[in-house]
């Protein structure tokens, strides 16, 4: 009687030759099709589309005008005056920020209270109302001056020909903008590890310095993005000085379309400006969050330049080896 053997899957019997898979060139690749992905996306130029034709098309925006007073010199004083602002109450209300931030970290009660206490009113009070109040400080107090305290003063001055329009502007900005950078600061220098310090102390190194080269450079990190959103938002915030009656942007643009009317044109000039502003901001951020993640980063990713930089050298590369001739190949895979 005939026996049979079983041969073990995957063993190769005599006589037979073994499973040769399919080259490469024999596959048929099918990708993955997308149909909600691709059909989202068709919307979504549609609608920016309809946009843009919208933005291009109706007479309403007066393209005309807005080109006859993006570039003027009343508008273009206004934006330095509103970078000015900007300027001043980053600047003061970081520093004092920065200072309140460290009093609330303190071991001292009386620090912690003054701190908080002082958080808590000017977060809690509408800064369109901080400026009206510090813009009429003359019918509260007349006269400021240095001398005894709780009693008579050495030397006084009129408080009109000290604090003007812009002093009580930037006042009001710097105050309310402490508040939050305060929190701000705050909370990134409690992000970073106690042992940082602990060690600091242990190398006998001051607290200042411990403060200054080690807790902050490292806070940086946690403190740059919401410090970044908080300069923007302040930027767009001191359009509210035009109840002070201050040439800013916003001020300076309702001054003109209530002179000739053109109230859509030349808010899109404002409008135009304040993106050019923001943008510019957010660009100096990135740079700066990139700086301070390099002690984190070894290898940061590529900045957008760079990007389009390697995009090019990409697309150069591709046509370079397009113009190369084929070299056939023997069967064994060598070049002939």
């Amino acid at each position: 009687m005939p026996t049979t053997r079983t041969v073990p899957p995957g063993a190769i019997s005599r006589g037979t030759a073994p499973d040769v898979p399919p080259a490469p060139e024999a596959l048929r690749v099918v990708p993955a099709r997308h149909y909600a992905r691709w059909t989202a996306a068709v919307v979504v130029l549609v609608l920016v589309a309809q946009f843009v034709h919208g933005l291009a098309t109706n007479p309403v925006w007066e393209w005309s005008v807005f080109r006859d007073y993006v570039l003027s010199e009343t508008i273009v004083q206004a934006v330095w005056v509103t970078l000015q602002l900007t300027a001043y109450a980053t600047v003061l209300g970081f520093l004092l920020g920065t200072v309140l931030a460290f009093m609330r970290l303190s071991r001292s009660p009386v620090l912690q209270t003054v701190a908080w206490t002082y958080i808590w009113i000017f977060r809690s009070i509408p800064m369109i109302v901080q400026l009206v109040f510090w813009f009429n400080l003359s019918a509260l107090y007349e006269k400021l001056g240095v001398g005894i305290p709780f009693g008579p003063a050495f030397w006084s001055v009129d408080s009109d020909s000290v604090i003007g329009t812009i002093g009580a502007a930037v006042i009001g900005l710097t105050l309310h903008q402490a508040a939050y950078a305060a929190e701000i600061v705050r909370g990134g220098v409690i992000s970073v590890d106690h042992g940082q310090s602990e060690a600091a102390a242990a190398l006998g190194i001051p607290r200042l310095r411990q403060i200054r080269r080690i807790v902050l450079p490292q806070a940086m990190r946690a403190i740059l993005p919401t410090a970044g959103n908080e300069i923007i938002g302040l930027l767009k915030g001191t359009s509210v000085v035009y109840v002070m009656a201050i040439g800013e942007l916003f001020y300076q643009v309702q001054v003109v379309y209530g002179r000739n009317g053109r109230v859509i044109p030349l808010l899109l000039v404002a409008t135009a400006w304040y993106v050019v502003l923001t943008s510019l901001l957010s660009v100096a951020q990135y740079y700066v969050e990139r700086r301070y993640a390099r002690g984190a980063d070894r290898t940061p990713p590529p900045t957008p330049l760079q990007r389009v930089r390697r995009f090019v050298r990409d697309l150069r590369a591709a046509a370079a080896r397009r113009d190369q001739p084929v070299v056939p190949l023997n069967p064994l895979g060598e070049s002939r």
